[in-house]
């Protein structure tokens, strides 16, 4: 069972998070609403529909979809102690949290069998090509057709003189938003690692190691190929801010 805190100690943290995750995506709010718009076209005639977010953290998109679509059912994966404790408060029930590591198969098991849309954010790069095309694999058979995948995340082109300007496009952004003085990824974790009263979970995600590359450097062209591979009609990006993309896979 996913830990619970106080609301007010899960809520200091997750508005640090949010700050410190514009720090590199400074259109991240925009990012969250791309990806409530595909989904909510997807289910838009489905009474109940399922939503799963992969790699949830501490549930920053699945907090948004549960508010955009209150009649669906929205479940977070993650295999972090900590953040999904932070998750478990702030979204206060909104939201179901299922603990689990993406890298192994045991994930599929603590999820409904058919879904309606499936959906990641700044979190699938840290999975290996071949780890990445056996998930891809995975949703190919647990979204119905006519059901999406959508993954948002800084993906290359491919081509390293527009991954070049990408980038430098990505920091015009964040300097025109005005987030480039934000709290970053370490100093975050730093602080919430000195939170004595977060210690059990802090020493919890200790004992699991967990620790990711920073990206498998795939294309989002190399994506869609897998997606393609995995079953998906159509994949693709619908939405670029820089290196930032929304890939979507149509089931």
């Amino acid at each position: 069972m996913t830990a619970t805190l106080e609301p007010a100690l899960a809520d200091t943290w997750i508005r640090r998070w949010d700050a410190q995750q514009e720090l590199y995506v400074a259109d991240r709010e925009e990012r969250f609403a791309v990806i409530g718009d595909v989904v909510a076209k997807a289910v838009a005639d489905t009474a109940a529909p399922v939503v799963l977010d992969l790699g949830c953290g501490p549930g920053s998109l699945s907090g948004r979809l549960a508010r955009r679509l209150p009649e669906a059912r929205i479940i977070g994966v993650d295999a972090d102690p900590l953040l999904l404790a932070l998750a478990a408060t702030h979204y206060r029930g909104a939201v179901e949290f299922v603990d689990a590591d993406l890298s192994t198969s045991d994930w599929i098991a603590r999820v409904p069998d058919r879904v309606d849309a499936v959906v990641s954010t700044t979190a699938l790069h840290w999975l290996d090509p071949d780890a990445l095309a056996v998930l891809y694999r995975t949703l190919g058979n647990l979204v119905r057709p006519g059901g999406v995948f959508c993954n948002g995340d800084h993906l290359p082109s491919g081509e390293p003189e527009l991954d070049a300007l990408t980038k430098l496009v990505r920091q015009g952004r964040a300097e025109r938003a005005g987030v480039t003085e934000n709290e970053d990824w370490a100093t975050w974790w730093a602080a919430i690692g000195a939170d004595r009263t977060l210690a059990p979970l802090i020493s919890a995600r200790s004992e699991r190691a967990i620790s990711h590359h920073g990206s498998n450097s795939l294309s989002v062209h190399e994506h869609a190929n897998l997606l393609r591979e995995a079953g998906f009609a159509a994949a693709g990006a619908v939405w670029q801010s820089g290196d930032d993309h929304v890939l979507v896979g149509i089931r």
